[in-house]
């Protein structure tokens, strides 16, 4: 962390007389080579999301999330409508571009653009998506989008107890900050929450490494990853 000293003797931080707030994100199409990323339209989605969804019969994936699970595809699109007009959070759909499906959703959050700060979450990957190149893309994607606008800090946030999001955001590249006790409490029960973030002058070595991970080359025919995105990082 660097400081300097004020008139007082006092270390303050660095200034940033050249800060200016940024724009928000937009609800323009992020474009990668195993997915897209879509604004969420609810008429055009949610058959899909809804069967991919399905094929997750233990509910695993809604354990940690604030919403869900849906008991039909008629109270998962109330759900959806309710969501596609916010601009905070502001939900996009992951679309496999093999299959042209939507497989998955995620969302900007808690956008501050006078503190240059982002959050990113809400991230409902279907098994249609978990574990999939697409899946790491769709989080580069987002990652890109928020520092061309020349945010400052992209955070990562999930429950203390969630070990394969935990691990995710570790994978990603982010920073683990701490755990916030008894920060919220969600679906009736206590949440302790761990935070993580990127920041601006982290994102180019980081974009460099996924940069090299999602090259052609660094795939098989058969979309195989000859390196991981760890070892890479490695």
């Amino acid at each position: 962390m660097s400081s300097e000293l004020n008139h007082l003797g006092q270390p303050v931080g660095r200034p940033m007389s050249e800060w200016a707030s940024r724009l928000l994100p937009a609800r323009t199409a992020m474009e990668g080579r195993f997915c897209r990323l879509v604004a969420l339209d609810p008429a055009a989605h949610v058959e899909a999301l809804f069967a991919a969804n399905s094929l997750d019969a233990e509910g695993r994936m809604w354990t940690y999330l604030p919403s869900g699970p849906f008991a039909d595809i008629t109270a998962y699109r109330q759900w959806l409508d309710k969501m596609a007009p916010s601009n905070d959070p502001l939900f996009f759909t992951i679309i496999d571009k093999s299959t042209e499906r939507a497989v998955g959703l995620a969302a900007f959050l808690r956008i501050d653009p006078v503190m240059g700060c982002i959050e990113v979450g809400h991230l409902n990957f279907s098994p249609l998506l978990q574990r999939r190149p697409a899946a790491t893309e769709a989080m580069f994607l987002m990652m890109q989008t928020v520092f061309a606008l020349g945010y400052r800090r992209y955070e990562w946030k999930c429950n203390a107890l969630n070990l394969p999001s935990r691990q995710a955001a570790m994978r990603l590249g982010f920073s683990f900050e701490g755990v916030f006790r008894q920060a919220a409490v969600i679906k009736g029960r206590n949440r302790d929450t761990a935070w993580y973030s990127m920041l601006d002058s982290e994102w180019p070595a980081m974009q460099r490494k996924f940069e090299a991970w999602l090259a052609a080359e660094n795939f098989t025919t058969d979309g195989i990853q000859r390196k991981s995105l760890s070892e890479i990082s490695a």
